[in-house]
């Protein structure tokens, strides 16, 4: 059965209305779904890029809301920000925008804060940006700091700071908003994209928000309010009239009931599934949180982690790898390291350049990540990953580190990769394939296994 066929069936089976109380309530056991090693790989596979055996070993040893907590409240390390800093700038004086891609890559794979980076993730494709146009890469940086000051934090505030952002200024052509000739498009995709989603709104409730937002605009690299070019004359939106300056505009929008539904439904496809698209009835306990927290994420993400809903079949396996989440946690599931703009490279290649989102829009994600062009991409850029002569596992080969982890034989690493690396089990027939091209238990020979499993149907699911 192909890939297509095999997620068809697995829909048919879970497509059922969900009851919304048990799918939010806070995860209890059964006996088909426990808090073992397997359900918690899930969770930092979600919540994050993946995990180590020993991180998964520490964490069963923990109940799932304690290791939640953990992957949302522990600090940065200094250190580690220290280094950020220091590598940040350094890609910066390079000129090249791509090394800041690089610099994220390496950020991703190294972090002790997962859940920051892979939320960071999120809002970057959510607020789509792209170094192609801005072609700045302090402005770039600057914003891609900010999602992540903003990361878990209040969501109004995350959208009146992206409203000033200088590389959303540039990107969608903010700048030239002036009073005698407003310019809509962040009017639009402010209401379309980031807050309201199609059908809560009018195109006079544009054209109305866009005047809000004129003499808004960049000065030294730097937002600045140029109160010349600011249309003072009353404006109508979505049924309120007043003379409205752009923190009112962003505040009538922000109260309309679409606005948590739209971003709780937003968090629950990229962290939970990809299909069905959740229905209202589902999400309305999420936005319901939303709203009564300030429009805080921290409280909702958290619900989300520790719920019955997460850790069930409906979503364990119902996503599709996005070619970050495929590289990183491969690598960060075996403690690899490698050369990170070349990874970058290959990411983007793949559709999923940091920092170049294709569109405004962001990523489509799911299934749009699989077709015939891209399987063969992913499966070229593992193995040019895992056969990088800068690629180390725990700083060393393959073999001596499964060795460190008393892997032993064949069937051993198949079994131990499974766990680090697999949503749903492998079939037999593909263990027995991968045990025969492990055979010899070389180097070559393991690499050539691991390759082999990363490019059958089951490893493309997160």
């Amino acid at each position: 059965m192909n890939m297509h066929a095999a997620a068809c069936a697995r829909n048919h089976r879970l497509n059922v209305i969900l009851d919304p109380d048990w799918a939010w309530s806070e995860f209890q056991s059964t006996p088909e779904t426990t808090w073992n090693i397997r359900t918690a790989a899930h969770l930092f596979r979600r919540a994050g890029f993946g995990a180590t055996q020993h991180e998964l070993t520490v964490a069963v040893a923990k109940t799932p809301a304690a290791v939640v907590d953990e992957l949302l409240t522990g600090p940065e390390l200094e250190t580690f920000q220290l280094e950020m800093k220091s590598l940040s700038h350094a890609a910066l004086a390079t000129g090249n925008v791509k090394q800041l891609s690089a610099w994220w890559v390496y950020r991703m794979l190294s972090t002790p804060m997962q859940l920051l980076e892979k939320t960071t993730l999120f809002w970057h494709g959510h607020f789509a940006t792209s170094a192609e146009k801005v072609a700045d890469g302090r402005l770039m940086l600057t914003q891609n700091e900010l999602l992540r000051a903003f990361a878990f934090g209040d969501f109004s505030k995350l959208l009146l700071a992206i409203s000033r952002d200088p590389a959303m200024l540039v990107y969608l052509d903010s700048v030239t908003n002036r009073k005698s000739h407003p310019n809509e498009n962040y009017a639009r995709e402010i209401m379309e994209l980031f807050c309201l989603g199609e059908g809560n709104y009018s195109e006079t409730d544009i054209r109305e928000l866009a005047r809000c937002f004129t003499g808004w605009e960049i000065r030294r690299d730097e937002f600045r309010f140029n109160r010349y070019q600011h249309d003072e004359g009353e404006k109508t939106i979505l049924a309120q009239t007043g003379n409205f300056g752009g923190e009112d505009g962003v505040r009538i929008v922000l109260a309309q009931d679409a606005a948590p539904e739209f971003i709780a439904s937003k968090l629950v496809r990229y962290f939970v599934m990809d299909e069905p698209s959740p229905t209202a009835a589902l999400i309305a306990p999420l936005a319901k949180e939303l709203r009564n927290s300030g429009m805080l994420i921290q409280p909702v993400l958290r619900r989300i982690f520790t719920s019955n809903l997460f850790y069930s079949p409906h979503a364990v396996g119902r996503k599709v790898r996005s070619p970050v989440e495929l590289a990183v946690g491969l690598l960060r599931s075996l403690e690899g390291s490698t050369n990170t703009f070349d990874l970058a490279e290959e990411m983007l290649t793949l559709g999923q350049g940091l920092l170049y989102p294709p569109s405004v829009k962001g990523w489509d994600g799911g299934r749009t990540w699989i077709n015939s062009s891209t399987l063969l991409g992913r499966s070229n850029l593992v193995r040019t990953l895992i056969t990088n002569d800068k690629t180390r596992f725990g700083k060393t080969t393959l073999k001596q580190y499964l060795a460190t982890q008393k892997v032993t034989n064949p069937r051993m690493v198949i079994d131990y990769l499974e766990t680090v690396l697999f949503a749903v089990p492998i079939p037999e027939a593909a263990k027995a394939q991968v045990e025969a091209l492990m055979k010899s238990g070389n180097d070559g020979s393991l690499i050539e296994g691991l390759h082999a499993l990363c490019t059958i149907p089951e490893f493309q699911l997160g």
